[in-house]
């Protein structure tokens, strides 16, 4: 078979959408599964629905170790094109989109093709760049020099790239960017804009290049929201065949997306999302919708697979096809979190609704014991403020969170430590891994012969796990330590169908 190709797909007489030849508008940091799956998408439909016209250059801001797997490569060998699948249920129905995407012109790598990236700048054309660098990519480091090709860091080679622009076409109005970011991390834009004020300053680029960066530019905070599963490996072979092309670069998500960004409406005017029909929303601050992903979503997920998981159970997908489970969770979200929150209690409903249907996507096999991961900080982040904001509110404890707390001191009630983490067993029998910070998985160690009271009562009062002592909440440790003697007694699974 041949290698997917404009010339491929032509000799294959596919009848889909594709863009072959339009102005590069847009430069991606970024070249991974998720940007692929997500911002490539949206372009990719803003092109056939909207006219938008736009191509992407794709640039790897990491270098590429010598016998690696070349991405940047295999894209350009496949002249940027790329086939993805949108999978799950959308409106209790099973959902299997297949597109190909041809937004992308071409990708470069920031370190073997630095001058080539650079030279994007001298595009009259290009008006967005959108970037997705991983949490630690939006990072200062003061080491980073303007002479270094590149400098180690995005915000730094950022910089670069934004000074080329200044000194290409100086105060014209109109040829700054839209920057959209999409780090996983709080007020991703707003960082980035100071990481790059902080370079503009400590390089000495002058007075004129820090106005223009503040005038000229507008840097968005965004809230990403799909999940992407990237290369279907198991299933590669098959699809290439269905398809009679071979494509390394195949990416997988899930059917629902969202996109929020923070910034002025008159990005409607530049950027058609409305018009393509997608669920992009541009707000004046994205934190409530930020705050609803985070305690709706990640928080049902980590007040739920943890005791799931000691109930025997292993993917997603099966909790929410288990009655307790399910109801557990559900119970959880509609009756203990979304009281919590600010937004429209429609809009918070329907989010739910929407995260139960992700959640019993047959495309994806979301293992319990991966979300598991660092449960620790995802309950303090995820779920804590849920907690204490429902206290607040009703003077009364939530029993689903009480109870998925003891599910958390249950599930890292290890046995030993070892190199991949501590060792916990469950009920069927099976051990287990637990993941998370060493200095965690020690103190967990520590205490692994205490009785549920002594645990309880070290877990609750370690600060440093929760920014406060818990025992402190009226009722609380008493309460968890009732859970954790029933978990002994009867397992998780009782614990949920009677709290149902």
């Amino acid at each position: 078979m041949n290698h997917l190709s404009y010339e491929t797909l032509k000799q294959s007489g596919y009848d889909g959408y594709v863009l072959k030849d339009a102005p590069e508008r847009i430069l991606q940091f970024g070249e991974g599964n998720f940007m692929r799956a997500f911002v490539d998408y949206f372009i990719d439909m803003m092109n056939e629905h909207a006219g938008f016209n736009s191509k992407v250059v794709l640039v790897q801001p990491i270098a590429t170790p010598p016998g690696a797997f070349d991405l940047a490569k295999v894209i350009n060998d496949q002249d940027g094109l790329y086939t993805l699948y949108l999978r799950g249920f959308e409106n209790g129905e099973e959902i299997n989109q297949k597109r190909v995407i041809s937004c992308v012109s071409r990708c470069l790598n920031s370190y073997a093709d630095y001058e080539a990236v650079m030279a994007c700048a001298d595009n009259p054309e290009l008006r967005f760049i959108t970037c997705n660098t991983t949490e630690a990519g939006i990072a200062y480091d003061e080491s980073c020099q303007f002479t270094e090709t590149p400098p180690s860091t995005y915000p730094a080679k950022l910089t670069q790239f934004l000074y080329r622009r200044f000194q290409k076409f100086g105060t014209q109005p109109g040829k700054g960017f839209i920057i959209l970011a999409c780090e996983l991390i709080d007020d991703n834009g707003k960082e980035l804009e100071k990481c790059v004020l902080r370079y503009a300053r400590q390089w000495n680029l002058g007075d004129d290049f820090i106005a223009w960066i503040e005038k000229e530019n507008t840097f968005c905070s965004t809230l990403v929201d799909r999940i992407v599963t990237g290369y279907p490996r198991a299933e590669a072979d098959k699809i290439n065949e269905e398809n009679g092309y071979i494509d390394q670069v195949l990416d997988t998500g899930e059917i629902f997306g969202f996109w929020v960004i923070e910034g002025p409406q008159s990005i409607h005017d530049e950027i058609p999302f409305a018009k393509a029909g997608l669920p992009v929303l541009i707000t004046d601050n994205h934190k409530p919708y930020k705050q609803r992903k985070v305690r709706i979503l990640n928080g049902a997920h980590t007040s739920m697979v943890l005791g799931a998981y000691l109930a025997g159970q292993d993917i997603v997908r099966d909790c929410m096809h288990d009655d307790v489970i399910c109801g557990f969770m559900n119970k959880t979200i509609y009756d203990e979190i979304i009281p919590t929150l600010t937004l429209p209690e429609d809009e918070l409903k329907d989010f739910a609704h929407a995260v139960t249907e992700r959640f019993k996507n047959p495309f994806i096999d979301h293992a319990l014991l991966a979300i598991s991961l660092n449960s620790t900080s995802k309950w303090k982040a995820r779920v804590m403020p849920s907690f204490l904001g429902y206290v607040k509110n009703t003077g009364t404890l939530p029993k689903c969170i009480t109870a998925s707390f003891a599910f958390y001191i249950a599930f890292y009630h290890g046995s030993r430590l070892e190199n991949e983490g501590l060792i916990g067993k469950r009920a069927k029998g099976n051990e287990y891994t637990i993941k998370d910070d060493q200095s965690i998985l020690e103190f967990y160690e520590a205490h692994k012969d205490d009785n549920n009271a002594a645990l309880a009562h070290a877990v609750m009062t370690n600060t440093d796990f929760w920014g406060q002592d818990l025992t402190e909440v009226p009722g609380f440790e008493q309460a968890v330590v009732a859970y954790l003697d029933e978990i002994d007694a009867k397992g998780t699974y009782e614990v949920m169908k009677e709290l149902l």
